[in-house]
């Protein structure tokens, strides 16, 4: 179950970078930085049943209310 969620949390990093034209490093520090990693790591359950692109989304919208920019 571990490797399922840290198999899908750096799936959902690339996926996240590549829509906002980062990096992946670029990507998992922007998303470390507001803790979106940690809420999907405590969250994984329901979230990884949802689509890459809804996800993408729903960080994205996140990550603004922390702060963020993109």
């Amino acid at each position: 179950m571990a490797s399922d969620k840290a198999q899908y949390i750096v799936a959902l990093i690339a996926e996240f970078a590549a829509h906002h034209r980062l990096t992946t490093v670029q990507a998992a520090q922007y998303l470390g930085s507001y803790k979106a990693l940690e809420l999907y790591d405590r969250q994984y359950g329901y979230l990884h049943t949802q689509s890459f692109a809804s996800n993408v989304r729903d960080l994205s919208a996140y990550c603004r209310r922390m702060g963020g920019t993109l």
